[in-house]
């Protein structure tokens, strides 16, 4: 879960909001509101036995055109973007080494990290486990030294600016997405359940104690940001990590800040690359257009998936700026969150050992109708982006009518023999 968003947000928050309460209530509400979630997604996960997540809880519980249109979003921006945007920082991060807005490397990297996933989950879950573990003490060590040294002189700490005004104005909203694709993520146990030992047990554990530990470091690491470089610095600017840190560690701390900020992102980079492919070859196994993605190696990877977000998550990577990418992206993920937040209302009486979400339905409510709320001002706001989103669903709904389930045309096979 700790990825792009953490990294680059604030700057861009810092452009439209003034007071810092109102900045850190940004990170907390979306820390709650990812709770919420993993709640639903804790009960979910536990009902269905099976990988697939958004997937096999809206095709069940809904209809399968919305289980169809998660996957297509899946696909085209919420599994692929977040590995665009990644591999997009990581060129940012590294320039003061000369590599800024490279794109071959993003490319380099991105197809290197689809390789490691291709061959067998032994070598995948290394590498992501080894992956994940950096990045966690990397972030935890930002923190313990952006609290324990002098902060810097320049300082975007601001307590004083009207806090009412932060709060009504639409920009909160908008900023509202940034901090909800920083916390993407939180559901990714329930992608891949059937790979998990002891699912009923460990993926509840998964999904709510991750969520918890990543809303406070979030938080934590916003304020050390804004602590240790002023508005000026940081506003509109991706590389605000490397830009607080430069302050208070000088310059060649900030290059080696730089580095390891460049290695966790590479991690982001191998989770999505690893979860999203089993979302699609979900879907894949159940409709006829996506049946070449459906096919696994002989240790169970689906090689196909993998390849096909790795061709998408390049496109993006060379298309489109990094904030526009990653608002059009965060919208369609709110709405599919939201899609799949609300099947949990539809399971009233969980089998014994399912997951059961604590305040039901109280909590998916609050979660619903706060998200809803940031969709409508998000379009408000930024209408260009909100549409974009729409028309990426659009295209799948569209997609959807021209495909037909598996099952639908081994029917038609038969038929047409027996005549």
């Amino acid at each position: 879960m700790i990825g792009t968003g953490v990294f680059t947000s604030v700057g861009f928050q810092l452009s439209s909001l003034q007071n810092t309460w109102a900045i850190l209530l940004l990170w907390i509400a979306g820390g709650l509101l990812s709770l919420f979630g993993a709640f639903a997604y804790a009960e979910l996960g536990t009902h269905f036995k099976e990988s697939g997540g958004d997937y096999i809880y809206l095709s069940r519980l809904f209809h399968p055109i919305l289980g169809y249109l998660s996957a297509w979003a899946g696909l085209t921006v919420g599994f692929s973007a977040p590995v665009a945007l990644a591999a997009m920082a990581i060129t940012k991060y590294l320039a003061p080494f000369g590599l800024q807005d490279n794109k071959w490397l993003a490319i380099g990297i991105i197809i290197l990290i689809g390789l490691m996933h291709s061959f067998t989950i032994k070598h995948s879950s290394r590498f992501h486990n080894s992956s994940t573990i950096i990045k966690v003490l990397f972030i935890v060590v930002l923190i313990i030294l952006g609290f324990s040294l002098p902060g810097s002189t320049a300082s975007a700490i601001n307590f004083t600016a009207p806090f009412t005004n932060d709060l009504l104005n639409s920009n909160f909203a908008v900023s509202m997405i940034y901090v909800s694709f920083a916390y993407t993520g939180w559901n990714a146990a329930a992608y891949v359940a059937d790979e998990i030992d002891n699912p009923k047990k460990n993926v509840p554990k998964a999904l709510i104690g991750s969520t918890l530990f990543v809303a406070l470091v979030y938080v934590l690491f916003q304020y050390v940001l804004m602590r240790n470089g002023s508005r000026a610095d940081l506003q509109g600017k991706e590389e605000v990590t490397f830009t607080a840190f430069t302050n208070l560690l000088g310059s060649t701390g900030g290059k080696w800040v730089s580095v390891f900020i460049a290695i966790q992102l590479i991690a982001t980079i191998s989770s999505y690359l690893w979860v999203g492919p089993r979302v699609t070859w979900a879907m894949a196994r159940e409709n006829k257009l996506w049946q070449p993605l459906a096919k696994k190696n002989s240790h169970g990877i689906p090689v196909a998936a993998i390849w096909l977000h790795v061709a998408i998550s390049i496109a993006l990577a060379l298309s489109g700026k990094f904030e526009q990418v990653l608002l059009y992206a965060g919208f369609v993920l709110q709405v599919m969150a939201m899609l799949t937040v609300a099947t949990s209302l539809v399971i009233k009486n969980p089998e014994a050992g399912v997951f059961r979400s604590p305040l039901k339905p109280l909590l998916q409510i609050i979660f619903l109708a706060f998200n809803m709320a940031v969709l409508v001002f998000t379009f408000i706001s930024r209408p260009l982006e909100s549409l974009i989103g729409i028309g990426i669903l659009a295209v799948g709904v569209v997609i959807y009518f021209f495909d037909k389930p598996v099952k639908e045309v081994s029917q038609e096979v038969s038929r047409s023999i027996s005549q």
